[in-house]
């Protein structure tokens, strides 16, 4: 394998160095505590680094958006700040500034359930800082029981009415509030699929390092909690700008959680629809004889429809299962995350105390993802979309296997080894299937 440049060696020795660091100075300490613990700030971090890889895999052509198929291997770091200052009753201000470096396996090109979350779709060869959140949370208490808040990143340790109103506005992931899962939903933890941290086919509004602006009110009750969200959308898809036209430009979704007990067990089921409008073109335009194969020549303000549920159901102490579906009309052209139009994704979880290692854990999952009747045929015709284009496709679903092996450390150091083997790339049979091969280092402190 390619394993990158002098820059991406001197990444990895940053990388190693600022774990390393982090890790002996809270070695002596509680690592679930905040680093600054008085009434008004709360701080945490993360710092996480990813390799990965493949071999060589049989392809009979590729194009501008393939994956390519040489042994190649590549790299992601991540470093972020999570500081919270607490304003007046019920209301806190969070800032969290982070710095990305490295790609993704051919740019972030070529798979739909891409292999790497932390592989954002801009890659940097160098650090590079964001203002990932910044934003204002205000809590309202509606009466009755109250419930015990944990210290968390972005969350401050509190006791608040179970019954209460949350509004939260300013800039921030709109994953951060919806789609949640109890055993799927963090790259930096969990899974690193795409098709496995997400419900796929949510084209979430987001700009090219997975952030926007907007405003979530949240219900919340004892048996569960109703989200309404609305979102910015990038001006170009995957693009590094939000569209200021409010009134054409935007995304939304409402999602509500039940949690509910089965045979003394916790789980918890999240159906949501979803509405986005944007400046998108139209597969099914550019299908026409009248246009090229390029979808931007039929951009417009449009609107997306989909659907989804996410589903996590504890089964033992030590064990428990998910499962994710949904759906978009796959008719307009993909802007922000990724191109599904149809997923369904499915896995467990087990902690390691059946062979004495409690603070492990395995993963196992698989995802079947899938396209729209005029999206396939866009591609089919040599179109170029967000992350495909291969010059040709000979449709088939795109099929995804991950395994991952979490190894807890002391002060909250993680190394896991992760395997996925990718049947079909870019739903294309004449492509693949390939094996990626990664290991995650990951600190929380």
């Amino acid at each position: 394998m390619n394993t990158g440049s002098a820059v991406g060696f001197g990444t990895r020795v940053f990388a190693m160095t600022l774990l390393a660091a982090c890790w002996a100075a809270r070695a002596s300490g509680d690592p679930t505590d905040p680093v600054v613990s008085d009434t008004g700030w709360d701080v945490h971090a993360q710092s996480t680094f990813v390799e990965q890889g493949h071999f060589a895999f049989p392809a009979e052509y590729s194009g501008p958006n393939s994956l390519g198929n040489a042994s190649q291997a590549e790299h992601t770091f991540s470093f972020s700040l999570y500081l919270g200052r607490k304003l007046w009753e019920g209301a806190a201000l969070y800032y969290d500034p982070e710095v990305f470096q490295g790609y993704g396996l051919s740019g972030t090109f070529g798979v739909a359930g891409f292999p790497n979350g932390e592989a954002v779709k801009a890659g940097f060869a160098n650090l590079h800082y964001n203002t990932s959140r910044l934003f204002i949370r205000q809590n309202f208490g509606l009466g009755g029981p109250t419930e015990k808040l944990e210290d968390d990143q972005n969350q401050f340790a509190e006791t608040v009415d179970v019954n209460r109103i949350v509004v939260s506005v300013g800039k921030f992931s709109a994953n951060d509030f919806f789609d949640d899962n109890a055993y799927s939903h963090d790259s930096r933890t969990q899974f690193l699929n795409w098709a496995l941290w997400e419900s796929a086919a949510w084209d979430y509004p987001a700009d090219v390092v997975g952030f926007t602006a907007g405003a979530v009110v949240e219900w919340n009750s004892k048996i569960g909690t109703l989200h309404y969200g609305i979102f910015m959308e990038p001006t170009v898809p995957n693009g590094a700008s939000l569209d200021p036209h409010l009134g054409d430009a935007f995304g939304q979704i409402l999602e509500y959680d039940w949690r509910y007990q089965w045979d003394g067990k916790s789980g918890t089921v999240r159906p949501f629809a979803y509405w986005n409008r944007a400046h998108m073109g139209s597969y099914a335009l550019a299908d026409e004889q009248s246009y090229p194969a390029n979808v931007s020549l039929t951009r417009a303000y449009r609107s997306k429809v989909g659907t989804g549920v996410s589903w996590d159901q504890t089964v033992g102490s030590d064990f428990g299962v998910f499962v994710r579906l949904s759906w978009d009309d796959g008719r307009e052209e993909s802007w922000a995350f990724t191109e599904i139009d149809r997923s369904a994704a499915t896995g467990l979880s087990l902690k390691g105390v059946g062979w004495g290692r409690a603070g492990d854990t395995l993963g196992i999952a698989a995802a079947l993802n899938g396209l729209s009747n005029e999206h396939r045929r866009y591609l089919a015709d040599g179109g170029t979309g967000l992350l495909l284009g291969d010059g040709h496709l000979d449709y088939g679903p795109e099929q995804i296997v991950e395994a991952y092996y979490d190894i807890r450390l002391p002060a909250h150091l993680h190394l896991s080894p992760d395997w996925q083997y990718l049947e079909r790339p870019g739903y294309n049979r004449d492509r693949g299937g390939v094996a990626v091969y990664s290991v995650r280092l990951h600190a929380n402190y």
